[in-house]
């Protein structure tokens, strides 16, 4: 089985048992606040997580789609670096952590880990559902305030998902440049809408003023062929939905689409994809459109039709975010 697969069922098994005895309206009734909170326009200090119902209903909703988020970033970050594995990894507001899941199904075996973040309900249900994942018997689960004064140890890997829209834009600064100091290599996650866009490319712009080589997605380090307010760069997850995510969203489908932002980027030289599918590939009688970054700072259509052969198979079996041509 897919070591991805077999962790995120080990983390929908995990988190199903957080509800019970949670009747549904009161976890309902908490996601929905909690989203509305993190929607809002104005950063805060203070623990959006509460107490224990809160990160257990916020967590059950969540959680999955945060880790199949990472997980992709992840794995085309582990593709431009193919003989590299972190040797310990620090995950900045991980909260009951998602991310850290996400590394350890990535990269099997286990690493010294630090979880931190400010909420300590989060904390202590993330060391809770942990339990269940052998490869993280390591993780110290840290209470720490994310901002401006923010000390990271070193670190092979840092981690940052879902976190820079919960802070203002020195904090978000701050925080860049603590991870670009502490790692070897960062990965940033944010919400794949505009504004996680432009919070993505801040961050990029900065590791890459820090000396960093961006690996994924982009196939340079030169500054972003899109131009700003005109469109955005994100991708998209797939992910099983629960029996909360339909009684908060409705709808009958299994699955939701997490749409997502990213970057990774290293300290060491990466190798690069020759371009990137940044949206859906559209598949047409005997032709594949694919839409793509490339590395001459640019986006570029491109159709492979059937006399492509090989080629043409690939494109068939491309997804969205995937490195092109495939890699061998």
């Amino acid at each position: 089985m897919n070591v991805s697969v077999s962790a995120a069922e080990t983390l929908r098994s995990a988190l199903g048992e957080l509800l019970d005895g949670l009747p549904p309206r009161q976890a309902a009734q908490a996601v929905e606040r909690l989203i509305a909170t993190y929607r809002g326009a104005t950063p805060t200090a203070a623990p959006i997580l509460r107490d224990r119902a809160d990160v257990a209903a916020y967590a059950a909703y969540r959680m999955p789609a945060t880790f199949e988020a990472v997980c992709s970033a992840l794995e085309a970050f582990a593709d431009a670096v193919p003989r590299w594995t972190p040797g310990s990894h620090t995950d900045v507001g991980g909260g009951t952590g998602a991310a850290t899941w996400a590394v350890s199904a990535v990269w099997e075996g286990r690493r010294p880990v630090t979880v931190l973040d400010w909420a300590e309900p989060a904390l202590a249900l993330g060391r809770e559902i942990a339990a269940a994942n052998p490869a993280l018997d390591e993780v110290r689960w840290r209470r720490a305030r994310i901002g401006s004064a923010l000390a990271l140890d070193p670190a092979d890997l840092v981690t940052v998902s879902y976190v820079l829209n919960e802070l203002a834009a020195p904090d978000r600064a701050a925080l860049v440049d603590a991870a670009a100091g502490a790692a070897q290599a960062v990965v940033i996650v944010e919400p794949g809408t505009p504004d996680g866009y432009a919070r993505v490319i801040e961050a990029r712009d900065r590791l890459v003023g820090a000396g960093f080589h961006i690996a994924a997605p982009c196939p340079h380090s030169a500054g972003c062929p899109i131009a700003p307010g005109t469109d955005w760069c994100h991708f998209s997850a797939r992910v099983s939905r629960s029996s909360l995510h339909r009684q908060v969203k409705g709808g009958s489908l299994p699955y939701e689409d997490e749409k997502f932002s990213y970057v990774a980027a290293a300290r060491f030289p990466v190798s690069l994809a020759s371009s990137r599918v940044v949206r859906r590939p559209q598949i047409r009688k005997g032709q594949v459109l694919l839409d793509l970054c490339e590395t001459e700072e640019r986006l570029a259509r491109t159709t492979v039709t059937k006399k492509h052969g090989e080629l043409y198979r690939a494109a068939r079996d491309a997804d969205w975010g995937d490195a092109w041509p495939p890699r061998p």
